[in-house]
């Protein structure tokens, strides 16, 4: 297909796209989403119902490649290796089979440690601390070998991002601000409400009402190192197209490039380091495609094949927008032949 073609294909695909996130909010289903789509050097940027451009989402599991960002600059200083045993850092996750976790298993969701901790509900409801979380983690029984199957564990990443301030001496907020979101000027986004008034960030629909849940201050501004940080459409478009098109601002290019590559091999499920591969970006994506999505309705995603990126931020939760809004979403603007 020539090149004007192209565009012109990839520009209808996305209007569908527009349309059909339009029509969402027009029958209530949808309260507010904005749309950052980059095609080459086309980009199409949309706000939706409540949402403006600047509004500031939830990002909730788009926080994970975020958190695995911050390791692997200290991986390029020499302060880690992927190769590291978890205890080395963190000497209290010791017993039975936790002596065999690597750095390496807690960013390739290899490690066999559970998503959540059987006391979540309970720690969340008494606003615990993230101490708290980091030693139930330390605690928590190993579903399975390390390294010999991938299940998706937030557990993981909360001890990545425990190495990460032990290892710098900084609050992992910190260490998102200086090192990734001030380097890619993404000046809207923070691990926390980063000093906002919660009613400045959009709401999630369907959200239980309580002092616990996604909506609340306590749950907001905990900073969780798999599901804490906040931003916009533009951010997160930035650290997006930051992989698609890597240079040493935050990371050497080869790591870099690593992060987006297959890290489990001859298992169930690829995954990169933080980054998901494989299905869920979209029915016509090329299989040089990685991305996250989040609980609250969020979704980001780049094909290096086609020089694409997609960045969708809803006040939809996934388990009501994931086939209605999400996917479809996906599959027309990863329609580009």
């Amino acid at each position: 297909m020539a090149l004007p073609l192209l565009a012109e294909k990839a520009a209808a695909k996305t209007h569908e796209a527009v349309r059909l996130l339009q029509t969402k909010v027009d029958s209530g289903e949808l309260a507010g989403a904005v749309l950052h789509v980059r095609h080459g050097k086309h980009i199409t940027v949309e706000a939706f119902g409540a949402a403006k451009l600047s509004s500031v989402f939830y990002l909730a599991s788009l926080t994970k490649p975020m958190t695995a960002t911050a390791v692997m600059i200290l991986v390029d200083r020499g302060k880690v290796t992927l190769e590291d045993r978890v205890q080395k850092f963190i000497p209290e996750f010791s017993g039975g089979e936790r002596e065999r976790v690597l750095v390496r298993h807690l960013l390739s969701h290899t490690s066999g440690l559970p998503d959540m901790l059987p006391e979540n509900e309970e720690l969340r409801k008494r606003h615990a601390p993230l101490k708290d979380f980091v030693a139930g983690a330390c605690k928590t029984s190993l579903l399975f070998s390390p390294g010999t199957r991938v299940s998706y564990q937030s557990m993981g990443i909360l001890l990545a991002g425990e190495i990460v301030e032990r290892l710098s001496g900084r609050s992992l907020r910190n260490f998102l601000r200086e090192e990734v979101f001030h380097p890619l000027q993404m000046q809207d986004s923070s691990l926390g409400l980063g000093g906002r008034n919660l009613a400045d960030t959009m709401q999630l629909q369907h959200d239980a009402p309580t002092d616990w849940a996604q909506n609340s201050s306590y749950w907001r501004n905990l900073g969780a190192p798999w599901g804490g940080v906040h931003g916009t459409a533009a951010d997160v478009s930035r650290i997006t197209n930051y992989f698609l098109h890597p240079d040493s601002s935050v990371l050497k290019p080869a790591t870099a490039a690593a992060m987006i590559t297959n890290q489990n091999p001859g298992l169930n499920r690829p995954w990169g380091i933080g980054w998901a591969m494989g299905s869920g970006f979209g029915k016509h994506a090329s299989a040089r495609t990685c991305g996250h999505s989040g609980s609250s309705g969020t979704l980001m995603w780049l094909d290096l094949e086609k020089d694409l990126s997609c960045v969708l931020l809803t006040t939809l939760p996934a388990s009501f927008s994931r086939t209605s809004i999400l996917d479809p979403v996906s599959d027309l603007v990863s329609d580009v032949a």
